[in-house]
């Protein structure tokens, strides 16, 4: 068996926080991506952003219950997704 080091995956989360993607999710999200080695996009109404970013992640003004679409690319895809995911899942921490 032969291990894939390059992946790309995909997956839908839902907005959990009342004030849908804001300044702070937005923070937690740049800095988990921080040490990773992956690319990673939203999309949100046909509206792809690059998730490292901020400011774009603002610019795609996604409410709380709206459906984001994660997109993962690179070698710690699989990690980088989980992380992302549970994140969403647990709010932000708010």
């Amino acid at each position: 068996m032969t291990e894939n080091k390059y992946e790309k995956i995909s997956q839908k989360v839902k907005i959990k926080n009342a004030l849908g993607l804001h300044a702070r999710p937005a923070t937690v999200i740049a800095k988990l991506l921080q040490g990773s080695r992956s690319t990673v996009s939203f999309t949100y109404r046909k509206e792809t952003v690059n998730a490292r970013s901020i400011m774009s992640v603002l610019m795609l003004a996604a409410t709380k219950n709206s459906q984001i679409l994660i997109d993962v690319e690179g070698e710690d895809a699989r990690e980088v997704l989980d992380k992302l995911v549970s994140a969403f899942e647990n709010k932000f921490g708010e």
